[in-house]
């Protein structure tokens, strides 16, 4: 995936590039840990956004390597069930993308965010650096639930200190081909634009 800002170039190589070159740092690991849209469903194995963003870093001689633990259908519920596993992989970052199930499914707001705060204290106990994603939910869901539900990431994120990227679709869902067919998952192309939008708020918690 070829990166196009000169900016994001530029600050990759101030944040990422080892300052000697000569010393090889341990690897450090980096995980996606969400659902289908982090899984990559409906695309490859080799197009998912972790594995644009495993490139990338790659590319830039970054220390870290990316690791993907997203499973369509895991709500915030699932993802707690499934923390174990994730605390055993002793991640530097988590790039957490959780609650679009629980929209889906109705599921109250108030738990989803408990869930999500559950999540964050567990990754910040173990000293765990994360970068939570936030997701909108169709209108036809309600206007009440809708803008309920939206309240959710920014609440985490401010509540828990943590950095936030406030929708893993902005600027992309309205571009053509950047979304499936069935309207959620993206594409190959969205996929590489999830990661280009998302390097800002990552690059911080790389350093």
């Amino acid at each position: 995936m070829k990166l196009r800002s000169p900016a994001i170039r530029s600050l990759l190589a101030v944040c990422l590039i080892p300052a000697s070159l000569s010393a090889s740092p341990a690897q450090k690991t980096l995980v996606c840990f969400g659902d289908s849209i982090t899984a990559g469903y409906g695309l490859p194995e080799n197009q998912s956004y972790p594995v644009d963003l495993d490139h990338l870093l790659a590319a830039q001689h970054s220390q870290f390597r990316v690791v993907n633990r997203g499973v369509p259908g895991d709500t915030t519920k699932d993802a707690l069930a499934r923390l174990p596993s994730i605390l055993a992989l002793q991640p530097s970052v988590v790039v957490l993308e959780f609650g679009g199930n629980d929209g889906l499914r109705g599921i109250a707001v108030e738990q989803t965010e408990r869930n999500l705060t559950q999540l964050v204290r567990a990754f910040q106990a173990a000293h765990i650096r994360v970068l939570l994603v936030g997701i909108a939910l169709p209108p036809n869901y309600g206007a009440d639930y809708v803008t309920s539900f939206q309240t959710i990431f920014p609440t985490v994120a401010h509540t828990q200190h943590i950095a936030l990227m406030p929708m893993i679709y902005d600027g992309i869902y309205t571009l053509p081909g950047t979304i499936q067919q069935d309207g959620i998952h993206p594409t190959a192309k969205g996929s590489a634009m999830i990661v280009q939008h998302m390097l800002p708020y990552l690059l911080p918690l790389l350093r």
